[in-house]
Formats: C-alpha cells, sequence, structure tokens
C-alpha cells in the first residue's frame, strides 16, 4: 500500500475559529481555577488541539461522503509536516484514511481533495469531543506518557514561490552546511515586512513547537501591530497568545539588564562597567569628558561594591554617580540619561521570567523610535541575551542540523545600527555556536553597513524588497555585480511588488555563472 504523501496539506478557511472553542475548554480542565504571583497558566498550541481533534476524527466508524468535503473552503497556510510526522505516525494515519474512505473513489495525490478530508477528520473529532462528556472520557483515560519526538527539528521554513519558476522557496535555517541562520531584511514602508516576518516566525514555530527543541523568539514590536488587540489572530499563528506580550509603559519588563558577577573578580566588573559607560553615552548620543566618562565607570563599580556583585540598578548606578560630581543638583548630559531610565521604571530589579524559555512580543510603539528609552530597551535585552548565552550549554547537534535555540527580532532596526550596539554584533557573531540568531527588517538596504560591522557579510540570508533608494555600493558587495548585471539586479529592485524579494542565488554565485538572484513570491499570511 503507497503511503499518503501530507507534505502539503493546507489549513481550511477558519480552522483556529472553529476549534477555539474546545482549545478553551481543553485548557479550563487542565488549568487550576487560580493563579499565584508569576504562575503560568498552561495554554495548548493549535497544534496539539487540531492533533487531538484529527485523531479523534479517525477513530469514529461513521461513514463518510463526498458531499461534506464540499463545506470547507481551503486557505493558504499549510499544515506543518511535523503535524504528521511526530511520533512516526505518517503510516498509521495513512492506512486508517484509506480504510475509512475505502468505500469512496479518492485521488489520495490530489492535495485539495486530502486537504479536505484533513479537515473533514477534524470537524468529526471537534464536533464529538464537544458533545456530551465525550471530552472526559478521552482525557481522564489516555496514556499520560505522552513520547516525546527526539531530533531536532528540521527548519527549512516555507516563504514562498520562486517568481520565475513554479518551485517553493525556501530557507535552510539549520543544516550543517550552512555558515549561520542570520536573516536581515530591507524594505520600503508597503513592501510587505510585516507579512514576511510573520512568515518566518509562523515557520519557526510551527515546525518546531511540539519537538523537545521548541524555537522561541523575541519580538520588538516598533509600530505596535504585532501587540494590536485588533490583530490578536495572528498570535495564534506563532502557537502564543497574549501573555507574551510586555508592555514597559504599563509595566516592568520582568528582567534586570545587569549582570550578575555575584563570586566573581573585581577585574570583570571594572570591564564591564568601561562597556556600560559607553553603551549609556551611546544610546543617547551623549557628549562626554574623560572624566565624565571615568566617573561614570567607577559609578558602575561602586554599584556592584554595594551590591556584592549582584545585579544592580540605575537608580543606584545614579546615586553613586551623583556622589561624584561636583555640583550634584545640576545635571550633565549623563546624569540627564540616567535620570531619564531611572523615571521610565522600564526593567525590574531581578529576573522574574526567562528571556529565552518561553516567545515574548515588546511593546514599543509607546516610545519614540529613535529615543533613549527606546533603544535602551533593545540594547540592554541584547545584552542579556550575552549574558544568558556565556551560560548556555552548546546546541544540540546531529547529522544533519543543529539545534536553534531562539531568535531576537528587531523591526526598523536601523535605530540600532547607527551607533556602537556591541551586545547585537557579539550575539551576530557567536550566537550560533549555542543557537541564539537574529532577524533584522529595515527599510533601506544601506543600513546594514557601517564603518564598524558588515551585517551583509554576517548574514545567511540578506532579503531585499523594493527600496526607496537603491545602493549601488551595496549590491556591488552583496552579489558581486558589475556592469550590466549590476543594471539588471537594480531593476529588478525597482520592479518589486508588494510582497515580493530577491535574494542571492548562492549556487550561482558560488560557480560564477548565471544569475546572480532569485525572486521570491512571498506567501501572504497576515
Amino acid at each position: 500500500m503507497s503511503i499518503i504523501n501530507f507534505s502539503n496539506t493546507r489549513q481550511f478557511t477558519g480552522l483556529f475559529d472553529e476549534i477555539a472553542q474546545l482549545k478553551e475548554k481543553i485548557e479550563t480542565k487542565i488549568n487550576l481555577s487560580k493563579t499565584v504571583d508569576n504562575e503560568k497558566r498552561i495554554t495548548l498550541n493549535q497544534n496539539k488541539v487540531m492533533r487531538l481533534c484529527f485523531i479523534v476524527g479517525l477513530s469514529l466508524t461513521g461513514k463518510r461522503t463526498v458531499e461534506e468535503l464540499s463545506a470547507f473552503t481551503l486557505s493558504s497556510p499549510r499544515i506543518a509536516q511535523s503535524f504528521f510526522t511526530l511520533n512516526d505516525m505518517t503510516n498509521l494515519y495513512s492506512a486508517i484514511l484509506k480504510l475509512r474512505y475505502a468505500e469512496l473513489n479518492i485521488d489520495w495525490k490530489d492535495n485539495t481533495i486530502l486537504s479536505k478530508i484533513i479537515a473533514a477528520e477534524m470537524m468529526r473529532g471537534r464536533d464529538y469531543l464537544m458533545s456530551d462528556n465525550n471530552l472526559d472520557t478521552i482525557l481522564y483515560t489516555a496514556n499520560n506518557k505522552v513520547l516525546m519526538a527526539k531530533d531536532i527539528p528540521v527548519l527549512d521554513l516555507l516563504i514562498g514561490n520562486y517568481g520565475d519558476v513554479d518551485m517553493e522557496a525556501t530557507l535552510d535555517i539549520n543544516s550543517r552546511n550552512i555558515t549561520n541562520s542570520q536573516i536581515i531584511i530591507a524594505g520600503a514602508t508597503g513592501s510587505g515586512k510585516t507579512n514576511l516576518l510573520a512568515v518566518l516566525i509562523q515557520q519557526f514555530r510551527s515546525l518546531s513547537i511540539e519537538t523537545q527543541y521548541p524555537v522561541n523568539f523575541l519580538l520588538f514590536d516598533y509600530k505596535g501591530e504585532f501587540s494590536d488587540i485588533q490583530n490578536n489572530s495572528w498570535l495564534s499563528l506563532f502557537e502564543v497568545d497574549r501573555s507574551c506580550i510586555l508592555d514597559p509603559v504599563e509595566k516592568p519588563l520582568p528582567f534586570t539588564p545587569f549582570k550578575d558577577f555575584t563570586g566573581r573578580t573585581i577585574n570583570e566588573i571594572n570591564l564591564y562597567s568601561t562597556e556600560m559607560a559607553s553603551a549609556l553615552m551611546a544610546i543617547d548620543r551623549v557628549s562626554a569628558s574623560a572624566n565624565m566618562t571615568t566617573r561614570l565607570s567607577e559609578a558602575i563599580v561602586a554599584a556592584y561594591k554595594s551590591t556584592d556583585g549582584a545585579p544592580i540598578t540605575f537608580e543606584l548606578m545614579l546615586q553613586n554617580y551623583r556622589e561624584r560630581m561636583k555640583d550634584p543638583d545640576k545635571d550633565d548630559t549623563i546624569s540627564s540619561v540616567l535620570k531619564q531610565l531611572v523615571n521610565a521604571h522600564i526593567f525590574e530589579d531581578e529576573d522574574k521570567l526567562s528571556l529565552i524559555e518561553d516567545s515574548y512580543i515588546i511593546k514599543m510603539d509607546g516610545y519614540p523610535k529613535d529615543g533613549a528609552i527606546a533603544k535602551a530597551i533593545v540594547y540592554f535585552l541584547m545584552s542579556k541575551l550575552n549574558n544568558i548565552y556565556e551560560k548556555l550549554e552548546k546546541q544540540a547537534v546531529n547529522d544533519e542540523v543543529v539545534q536553534i535555540r531562539h531568535f531576537s527580532i528587531i523591526d526598523e532596526a536601523h535605530y540600532m545600527l547607527d551607533f556602537e550596539n556591541r551586545p547585537l554584533r557579539n550575539l551576530i557573531a557567536v550566537g550560533r555556536n549555542k543557537g541564539l540568531s537574529i532577524i533584522l527588517a529595515t527599510q533601506n538596504m544601506s543600513s546594514f553597513k557601517s564603518k564598524g560591522f558588515d551585517f551583509y557579510a554576517n548574514a545567511q540570508y540578506p532579503l531585499i524588497m523594493k527600496q526607496q533608494t537603491i545602493d549601488n555600493k551595496v549590491i556591488k558587495d552583496l552579489f558581486g555585480a558589475n556592469g550590466q548585471e549590476l543594471e539588471k539586479i537594480r531593476s529588478a529592485i525597482a520592479g518589486l511588488g508588494k510582497g515580493e524579494l530577491i535574494i542571492k542565488d548562492q549556487m550561482a554565485f558560488a560557480l560564477g555563472m548565471g544569475s546572480k538572484f532569485k525572486k521570491i513570491n512571498v506567501n501572504h499570511l497576515i
């Protein structure tokens, strides 16, 4: 018997809305009626609810008809292949489906028919579980020893199709033959950057969420689109809910931005104080004298001495800085920056949540994008990730792929690229070794190149969308193009529409022949 190919099965329109009531009913049964402190309620990801419905539907022996399939219309998002491959169930699903539909003349190679049959089985199971006490029967008699997937998920992100041929366009994120997993996106307003970011997140989440190696993310939402309650449906695409949204205007972020030096040497604190002093001046472009810089470094060291190496606060830093000023009542440029950070109260004094063991969206639209507070939030959380990196074990590896733990995603990244942002650059340079990666999105391709750092050279996938200004130097560096070839690439970028991008053709680039780029039409998700 041939095995059904589930790889391109599509969701039906309104799937998540159809199973939402069942999802809520199950979560109500498995959560306590009340929680305390920072205890987090358990939420089921969509794949688990979908799979439960599907398996229960397949277990029911009622008659199947072709007519019931006409009730479903299909949408563009595909069901993640891991939905069928988890616990090596593909063969079993294939056999039971053919058994249940044996009386019908089904072309199992017809993707549309197959997708509608999967939808029908899910809804059959959903209806059964919502009736009588059937859900209780399933939950309380099920074996709780669920087998966990042992393999590292293959993160081959399906983002669209190539514009010149009918072929899926994927980004290989974690195979062992690529150098890194960094992605940079350059696209003008209206080019489709937000949708592309959503597609990338949805893909790496859906491919990993039910494995032992889920990929979490930290998204800096400068425009407030992802955290807008009007766009709540987006969150289910990423297997999260509104509890992942952190708004520092309403409540301090539940992390301390400062390093813990408990039991460490004073030399380490001295080095850190110099770096931190430079950062505080850079985020607000402070002009400071040598004496002011020295004073700030000394204040940071003194603050750490007063806590015996435990993480300090901006208040403590400001207090120690003022003690070293000739006139503490008269602010200078550094004390002014520290006062801004103290008054904004954007961070807690201790870690109350793990930054990488869950996914978070930081709501940033309450602050000026190029202001000191917005820059401080991103800078210090990148610094925090560097601190976490030091303590992480090396990521899991098998013969084919490496583990990716976490993506930091910065939209409007140009605000964080035009100064000496050492934590961000460190993370890009070394993060691969521990499975920490970056997605940066900005409006202009030239933003990714500065005197101190070449983001293009350190990114596996530069994705170029429609541009307001086309930079010849970037094209030359990125594609190795001159003359007619350069003009061809310029023309391709100028002709891009919304939701289209060009990407470097690595094979042609390596061989030195053929077109140096490919055009991709991005899947429409949001």
